[in-house]
């Protein structure tokens, strides 16, 4: 940050910050917003920065009790710890229950083991980019796009254009649409539709004999899901098109020439089976390993691409931790942290219960070990570079995937080395996964946090305490609700199919218990790598692209139309730069709304659920439903285009 810069709050000023209502505030969004990026990660395989709804929310409920702009501060950086939390543990918490280490994430002991994941990779993400804060926060080169676009929102509301009718009005509408179309509530309807058109019977000469081959091709339509629409709006048109691109490969290309070339496949639609079902396992069984292979080779290309910044950013942060002994003299509140010597001995203090954690899922004393001087070391290096790329693109596009799966691939090599393998090695590797998943998300997080922070003038170790509070509360608070999407929507499932999770699973399970469809992950690192040959963009969202549902990448898809759409009406009635800059904010406020809606109703019906069956009752929401039907799925389009699109416009043109 060069020298003349001046925060929004001078460091002279003495106002609110640290209080009870900001914090208690902060709590309440941070396990809200925290629940609904789990239902929407391990749905759609992303998850979407809390830093923007939480800043919105906490101006509009602040405001009522007379909250400064430095309390507001204070609630948003608690509130956002939730979802970067909830993003580490999403990667790869499932992960325990689709490799079948565990059977079920609902249980006192499973619950208990996903906190501690939760809580020890959480606390470490904190206590590392503490240490860092000022070479990442206030570095000049580091752009930091989303925390400079949060902290100008945040100084709009200050004249009382805090946006926060629109978030609540999109919540209350994806809301509505979710209660409508969710099968435990008045399923009126149809999320999606599909229908297969079979092939003409062909014959093809092979090995001197004639073969008989048909097979076709499912079509499905997108989901009616407000929160996928609102995905692909914030990322744009291109992310979105890419996604869709892969899905395409996948369902459109891959599934059918597998239809049409298996004589086994021919057999079972031979014997009656559902040619919609047959696609569906063809695309779990065989697409699905083949994306996971294309993901792995894609992770390691992302990191390569980013090498650079990478090697900076440690750079950075070595001499950062070389200059702590410098930390004295008089500092104004602005440069104030927790005292450096602290953290470090937190740090040294976490090392315990990460040691015995290891311990208990992997059961070797000396891999324990091995495990926790290695993980310690990579947790710090992978948060550094965490809180770098952050400052490069943004917490929204943070690669943390591959930064999991980097660390697993080094822990499943530990544990094949020291002989721990099976169920136990599977396990230990991914518990050690998931506390640097962990620390990795809250470390991206908590550094676009601190940058707005300090545009604004908040005093950091004020913020970095309300971290440590938002961190301990939403690791035993959240895992609740991820064991109730599974008790009720079944992780891995189409409804939930986790994506990284899923990778995760199939990783550990396939070098450390020695289960891999090897064959099809192969073609995979091929396909991936003739990706990169033809300069591809993204292989890794086209690998994510194939291994999630149709449906949702579609949906996404559509979302990512209406941007387009946006900006290309924005652009032909000629729109000022202030024009349309409140247009794109007002999409994004809208588009936040519409995934916190719809991805709260679904938490909530989950419970709903989870109490019905409990409780032993018969009664469904469901038993009220006069039945689905697909017309109303296209309804729900044509409000979310008009929620996405017209009421941007109408925004802009008000004063």
């Amino acid at each position: 940050m060069s020298s003349d810069f001046k925060p929004y709050v001078g460091a002279e000023t003495d106002l609110k910050e640290f209080t009870f209502k900001a914090v208690f505030l902060g709590v309440i969004m941070a396990v809200v917003l925290g629940a609904a990026n789990a239902y929407l990660g391990m749905k759609a395989g992303l998850t979407v920065a809390a830093t923007f709804p939480a800043a919105v929310v906490a101006m509009a409920a602040l405001k009522a009790f007379k909250g400064t702009i430095l309390e507001e501060n204070v609630a948003r950086t608690t509130a956002s710890v939730g979802e970067a939390l909830v993003a580490g543990a999403i990667f790869t918490i499932p992960a325990f229950v689709i490799s079948g280490v565990w059977d079920s994430l609902w249980t006192v002991e499973h619950l208990i083991e996903g906190s501690l994941i939760m809580l020890i990779g959480g606390l470490l993400g904190v206590m590392f980019i503490i240490l860092l804060r000022r070479t990442m926060v206030e570095e000049a080169d580091l752009p930091f796009p989303e925390s400079i676009a949060a902290a100008e929102i945040v100084k709009a509301g200050q004249g009382g254009a805090s946006g926060a009718s629109y978030v609540f009005g999109a919540m209350g509408i994806a809301g509505l649409i979710e209660f409508f179309k969710n099968n435990n509530g008045l399923h009126l309807i149809q999320d999606t539709v599909s229908k297969f058109f079979g092939f003409a019977e062909s014959k093809i000469q092979f090995l001197g004999s004639t073969k008989l081959f048909n097979g076709g091709l499912k079509l499905e339509t997108p989901a009616a899901s407000p929160a996928l629409v609102g995905v692909g709006y914030i990322v744009g048109y291109e992310i979105s098109a890419i996604l869709f691109a892969g899905s395409i490969l996948g369902h459109l290309l891959l599934v059918p020439l597998a239809l049409f070339l298996s004589p086994t496949l021919q057999e079972f639609a031979a014997q009656g089976q559902n040619w919609v079902a047959i696609s569906d396992e063809v695309w779990f069984r065989q697409i699905r390993p083949l994306a996971v292979g294309t993901m792995i080779v894609a992770a390691f290309y992302t990191l390569y691409n980013l090498r650079t910044s990478l090697i900076q950013g440690l750079t950075k942060a070595f001499k950062d931790l070389q200059n702590i002994k410098n930390q004295s003299g008089t500092l104004s509140r602005l440069q104030i942290d927790l005292d450096f010597k602290k953290i470090i001995t937190v740090i040294g203090i976490l090392a315990i219960p990460q040691y015995l954690l290891y311990h208990y899922f992997s059961g070797s004393l000396l891999g324990s070990l091995i495990l926790t001087v290695v993980l310690l070391v990579v947790g710090f290096l992978f948060s550094a570079v965490a809180g770098y790329l952050v400052g490069l693109i943004g917490s929204s596009n943070n690669p943390i995937s591959g930064l999991t799966l980097s660390t697993l691939l080094i822990s499943a090599v530990l544990m094949v080395a020291i002989g721990v393998t099976g169920p136990k090695g599977v396990a230990a590797v991914l518990a050690v996964a998931g506390v640097v998943c962990c620390a990795a998300g809250i470390a991206g997080d908590m550094t676009q946090d601190l940058k707005v922070g300090h545009i604004l003038g908040g005093t950091p170790w004020k913020m970095e305490l309300g971290e440590i509070i938002g961190v301990i509360i939403a690791a035993i608070l959240l895992m609740p609700f991820i064991a109730v999407m599974d008790k009720v929507y079944v992780i891995g499932s189409a409804a939930l199919p986790a994506p990284q999770a899923g990778l995760m699973a199939l990783m550990a399970k396939g070098i450390v218990g020695g289960e891999m469809a090897w064959p099809l992950v192969i073609v995979g690192v091929f396909f991936a790598i003739g990706l990169i040959l033809i300069k591809a963009p993204s292989p890794m969202l086209i690998a994510v692209g194939m291994y999630l549902p149709f449906s949702s990448t579609a949906a996404i898809f559509v979302g990512g139309l209406a941007k387009w759409l946006l900006d290309k009406q924005a652009a032909k009635n000629n729109y000022s730069d202030e024009k349309k800059t409140k247009a794109e904010s007002t999409g994004i406020l809208l588009a936040s709304g519409l995934i916190a809606g719809e991805s709260l109703m679904a938490v909530i019906l989950a419970f709903v659920v989870l109490g019905v069956s409990v409780s032993g009752s018969s009664f469904t929401l469901a038993s009220l439903s006069p039945g689905a039907t697909p017309w109303l799925g296209l309804v729900v389009f044509a409000v979310l285009f008009y929620t996405l699109i017209k009421l941007p416009m109408k925004s802009s043109e008000k004063k």
